[in-house]
């Protein structure tokens, strides 16, 4: 049995923590290479010597002091600095997960993908506000990219990649979050806690929110569009409230093809762990007969507007990914901090959107002009809705 050299890119993070207990469980199919962290010290440093890990990295260089006595005697190096966690992706392993939270897992992404090797995509920055230079890295890079996002991955395990022709829709699945059965009025008066109590899956504050405002799901139609060779407009989401299902290929046979198993990250990180092979994971096999029905239903967008409008930007191109992704994430953490209410999200992003129109970005750079723009404008909004 080879033996994979593994970096984890955001280690200490929900993906990243489901990541290490796959590896863990069979240690000897893995080398970790590099493990990075943003702050998170104990758990940084808690996993690399779990793991034997060559180096551990802390994004936040303050914290470096107490990440070297952390590890002090182990033999496991230390770094810090967002350099050093470019560094960490460009050190050539085999298999690298990206689950950086926000653009700085650009950098440290694009080094990654200049290795040749594979490349996990799961944070959503990477395709939503660089798709045409990330894919374009990839192509001259010869990397393979897999998505660990559930939905991405179920799509990828069932699309004809030889006979993308042959492929009629795409349907990303979602399960329409905390509110899919409230009232405008209700959403009005929605809680941070209320919020980030998703039904079905246990993930981040952020990502959440953003189910719960289904911005999630139209980030995802965005990714969609960049993986996968198919017309925009035959890429569809359904509520589909058990997340059993998650997503649908829909050929022009008539046969639709669907990736079914439990709500757990795991599942999908497994499968691109392995690929093209399979992997064991501690799920219990699905019990269909005790999930009884699957329920599915159109999603409302005058109650979740946020889909729209990520569906707009995908259909306008140009920068606009990177500006609705960049006032996404401000808006968000306004309402996390109490800052805005939680219907005040899609109106900021979409006053963002129609004032800040810049011209495509043709590099990362740009690309993290763009957001770093876009957030400035976005944080001048949320002033004025809390003013």
């Amino acid at each position: 049995m080879s033996v994979r050299s593994i970096t984890i890119l955001g280690a200490t993070g929900s993906i990243g923590t489901s990541t290490l207990d796959l590896i863990e469980r069979e240690p000897e199919r893995f080398q970790v290479r590099a493990l990075t962290a943003h702050r998170d010290v104990a758990k940084l440093a808690a996993a690399a010597i779990r793991t034997n890990a060559e180096i551990a990295v802390v994004a936040d260089e303050t914290c470096l002091p107490a990440l070297r006595e952390a590890l002090a005697g182990t033999g496991i190096a230390t770094a810090g600095g967002d350099d050093a966690v470019i560094e960490a992706a460009a050190r050539g392993a085999d298999w690298t997960m990206g689950a950086i939270v926000g653009c700085t897992g650009l950098k440290p992404i694009m080094a990654a993908i200049a290795g040749g090797k594979t490349v996990v995509l799961a944070n959503k920055e990477p395709l939503v506000a660089a798709g045409d230079i990330v894919l374009a890295a990839a192509k001259a890079h010869g990397a393979t990219l897999l998505p660990a996002d559930s939905e991405h991955n179920a799509i990828f395990q069932c699309f004809d990649f030889a006979r993308p022709e042959r492929v009629r829709r795409i349907i990303l699945t979602a399960s329409g979050g905390p509110f899919r059965d409230s009232t405008l009025e209700q959403m009005r008066h929605v809680t941070r806690a209320e919020a980030v109590a998703h039904p079905n899956w246990t993930m981040g504050a952020k990502i959440s929110v953003d189910s719960a405002t289904m911005m999630n799901k139209g980030l995802e139609i965005i990714e969609a569009a960049r993986l996968f060779p198919i017309p925009h407009d035959r890429i569809e989401v359904l509520i589909h409230r058990q997340s059993i299902i998650h997503s649908i290929v829909d050929y022009i046979d008539g046969s639709m093809l669907a990736q079914l198993g439990p709500s757990d990250m795991r599942v999908p990180i497994a499968h691109t762990l392995a690929w093209p092979d399979r992997m064991a994971t501690p799920m219990a096999p699905l019990d269909l007969a005790r999930v009884g029905r699957l329920d599915f239903e159109e999603p409302d967008l005058d109650r979740f507007p946020a889909l729209r409008l990520a569906m707009d930007a995908l259909e306008a191109g140009g920068a606009d990914p990177a500006v609705l992704n960049a006032a996404n994430e401000v808006a968000v953490d306004a309402f996390l901090n109490d800052r805005a209410r939680f219907l005040d999200i899609p109106l900021i992003v979409g006053k963002v959107l129609e004032a800040y129109r810049p011209v495509a970005p043709d590099t990362i750079d740009d690309v993290l002009a763009i957001d770093s723009e876009a957030r400035i404008r976005a944080r001048e909004r949320v002033e004025m809705v809390t003013a």
